[in-house]
């Protein structure tokens, strides 16, 4: 009836998943019952989880990456501290079949679940904005995606509570990950979490190319697109070509642990080596998948803050889609010590030296930017100024990597653990919340309080040096990856370090949590009332904060690279435009499909994981069953009142006349 599930997966006899089970458990069910009682379903269920609004998504993206950000690090910390107890005759407290579905937990998490939501959200929430339009092409399929994620996150992290995690590193390396060495259900949770959650992925990528080729404004042509739009281009054109790879490679490792085939398996023709040739196709790409978009939030910040148009637009877009296709020709560069002979490592090591050339085309840019700017020091550009130091030095040792010779010694060391860190944390994470602070009062019509951001910055940026650098050093003094014990005192006092800087990262945690908490307390002192609290440059900002449902209450009319700065300039000039002639506006209506998918999803995986085969029928047939439904809809949109519309874009015009033109040296 339930298949291999029995009392047996919860983990009694160890005590540190249980325990964190039992406070996950009570902590989500206060939750429900504090939701319960205050009686929010309703509101819940009518704004954000059935809301197809690109905005909620977007929100609701960074949520799910927030707490997962929690739950990853959470992960690290645990590494930290086993590895700075664990030496000599000391074992540490983590055993090493717990310890390894930690790292295999982090890594997972932090890439699919955390860094993907955040880089995902702030395309959600800024792209159709940026782009003058009303939402993205297929709004309920945006709902769809966001929920599959959210799907994927379940059952990832189902496995803290009921079995296990993998135990395989988190790309899942065969034959680790095939049945003959992994029988348990470790790497099934694995596999199943993330081909839902890729199916969301890919969605959303379909969906951003055609929104961007497909849906701009008037007058918004290619080369008056915002970089973060050319960005988020970039990004979901590199998910539509890599993740159909990771969703195939998957099947392939799946079909091996259930049907007994020998894609992968050491014996009957099975090549091991294939896999980590398939799933680095799609990884390397997935690495520009999360640094494009945070490129673009660096490029809006950068010239925002520094109160200049950003200096070599163009070559900034032909420097992000030269990444694009190059991100495809590296992925060799991962494993030079497969073999491959001389002429191949070298294709593929000046390969991945090229790919620094537009990267380094970037940096250059932002830095002309801001040379001779008036440079405004608020969070966002720091965040942005710590990514520039801390990015060029983990490209730097990244070009480093690629010369093969070198890469046979640091190959599997804590170099490499390093050097990755420094190039995620540095520039996705940085810009994560460089655009999180950037665009967080246009979402909620506040500001976020400047002092404790600042905090956070510096613990973020003080702690990572402190955390990854002492890493380059037991790297190169010869400690390999995912030990679970030493017994080198040499590496004791630089891992040891290494904790200090983890926890210092804690408290930068913990201040971006008061940050949030003592902002929405205050939000009435740190209101925005202009919209544009930045003095932006780009459409997002001429709507009013947080935007109304259909974002415009006309179609902008694009002229120039800068669409809002230019309006903005002839409003100082020449006062408003005229009141145009409103007319009532169609918007697509809330669709709980994708919740309903994304629960048949989640049914269907678990019976996957358990073997429970009546339950995956079931599940697969759900799903099936509310597409039709949602193909059968005979009413899809609603229509917004031209009053409504008037109403808001009248309140718009208001607060521009009488606050923000004065402010800007316009009298009013």
């Amino acid at each position: 009836m339930l298949g291999k599930l029995t009392w047996a997966a919860i983990p009694f006899n160890e005590p540190i998943p249980l325990i964190t089970s039992i406070v996950v458990v009570l902590v989500i069910g206060s939750v429900l019952a504090w939701i319960t009682v205050k009686g929010y379903w309703p509101y819940l269920w009518r704004e954000w989880i059935t809301s197809v609004d690109h905005k909620r998504i977007g929100v609701m993206y960074f949520v799910l990456g927030m707490v997962m950000l929690l739950r990853g690090f959470s992960d690290a910390i645990m590494m930290r501290s086993q590895l700075a107890l664990a030496h000599g005759g000391a074992q540490g407290y983590l055993p090493p079949d717990h310890y390894d579905q930690i790292f295999t937990a982090h890594g997972t998490i932090m890439i699919f679940f955390t860094a993907m939501p955040f880089v995902i959200g702030l395309m959600n929430f800024a792209v159709p904005l940026q782009l003058g339009i009303r939402d993205v092409a297929f709004p309920t399929l945006n709902s769809v995606g966001f929920w599959l994620t959210a799907s994927g996150v379940l059952l990832t992290n189902a496995s803290l509570v009921i079995g296990e995690f993998g135990r395989t590193g988190w790309l899942a390396y065969p034959p680790l990950s095939e049945l003959q060495f992994s029988p348990g259900v470790g790497v099934d949770y694995y596999l199943w979490s993330l081909q839902i959650a890729g199916v969301g992925t890919l969605l959303t990528g379909i969906n951003f190319v055609t929104t961007i080729l497909k849906m701009r404004a008037p007058g918004m042509s290619y080369t008056r697109m915002p970089v973060f739009c050319w960005t988020a281009l970039a990004a979901s054109l590199l998910i539509v070509a890599a993740f159909p790879v990771l969703t195939a490679t998957f099947a392939m490792l799946s079909l091996d642990r259930y049907l007994g085939f020998h894609f992968f398996t050491n014996d009957a023709g099975g090549n091991a080596m294939m896999y980590v040739n398939l799933i680095w196709i799609w990884g390397h790409p997935e690495v520009y998948i999360l640094v494009l978009p945070a490129f673009g939030v660096f490029s809006e910040v950068v010239s925002t803050f520094s109160g200049k148009p950003l200096f070599g637009y163009r070559s900034m877009i032909l420097a992000t889609m030269a990444i694009c296709i190059l991100s495809f020709l590296v992925w060799l560069h991962h494993f030079f010590t497969m073999g491959a002979g001389a002429d191949v490592n070298a294709f593929f090591g000046i390969a991945t030296m090229i790919i620094a050339v537009p990267t380094g085309v970037k940096v250059f840019n932002w830095l002309f930017t801001m040379f001779g700017g008036r440079i405004r020091f608020e969070v966002p550009i720091l965040w942005s100024i710590g990514f520039m130091v801390t990015f060029v030095i983990g490209g730097m040792t990244g070009v480093l990597m690629a010369v093969p010779p070198v890469d046979f010694v640091v190959h599997n060391s804590l170099f490499l653990v390093a050097h990755f860190h420094n190039v995620i944390i540095g520039g996705t994470l940085f810009g994560v919340f460089a655009g999180y602070t950037y665009w967080f009062p246009k979402a909620f019509g506040f500001r976020l309080h400047e002092g404790l951001g600042k905090a956070a910055f510096w613990c973020w940026l003080v702690g990572f040096y402190l955390a990854f650098m002492p890493l380059y050093v037991v790297g190169l003094m010869g400690m390999t990856r995912r030990m679970q014990h030493y017994d080198n005192a040499a590496w004791t006092p630089w891992l040891d370090v290494a904790m200090v800087g983890a926890v210092v990262i804690l408290c930068g945690i913990v201040l971006q949590i008061a940050q949030l908490v003592v902002s929405i307390r205050n939000r009435e002192a740190l209101r925005d009332l202009t919209g544009d609290p930045w003095n932006g440059r780009s459409l997002e900002w001429s709507t009013p904060s947080p935007p109304p449902a259909f974002n415009f209450a006309v179609m902008p009319n694009v002229q120039g690279e800068e669409a809002y700065w230019g309006i903005k300039q002839r409003a100082i000039a020449e006062g408003l435009v005229p009141e145009p002639a409103y007319q009532p506006i169609e918007m697509p209506r809330n669709s709980p499909t994708g919740f309903i998918t994304a629960f048949f999803s989640t049914v269907t995986g678990f019976a996957l994981i358990w073997h429970i085969w009546w339950a995956v029928i079931l599940g697969l047939i759900g799903a099936f069953a509310t597409f039709v439904w949602f193909a059968w809809r005979d009413v899809d949109e609603y229509e917004i009142p031209v009053e409504e519309v008037a109403r808001i874009d009248r309140e718009r015009r208001r607060t521009r006349e009488e606050i923000l033109l004065p402010s800007l040296g316009r009298p009013g």
